[in-house]
């Protein structure tokens, strides 16, 4: 049984554009990604606080990504569209250092 995965990536929003990002996610990126086959969901989650230890070092938000299989998601990540679309967001971001998490969802 193949099962779906997760990919998270902690990023760092420039505050003073939050919302055109957040804007831009909404409505160019998450719907170009929606058209993929695989694709299940996709989220821009906003950091409202840790409760518990500490987020990660300068991060604002958490990209979350999820496909039913790892070669679909790569399927969206090496397209056409995604050569847009990855580094027009990436713009709203101050820092490009990456930790992407890949997860299995069970």
């Amino acid at each position: 049984m193949t099962r779906r995965v997760q990919l998270h990536c902690d990023v760092a929003i420039d505050p003073e554009r939050a919302a055109e990002a957040e804007q831009y996610f909404e409505t160019i990126y998450r719907p170009e990604a929606a058209k993929f086959e695989g694709y299940v969901d996709l989220q821009l989650l906003k950091l409202r606080g840790a409760l518990e230890g500490q987020a990660p070092a300068g991060m604002t938000h958490r990209f979350s990504i999820t496909y039913t299989s790892e070669d679909l998601r790569m399927a969206w990540v090496h397209s056409d569209v995604h050569q847009v679309v990855w580094p027009k967001f990436s713009t709203y971001l101050t820092s490009h250092k990456f930790d992407f998490i890949l997860f299995e969802v069970i």
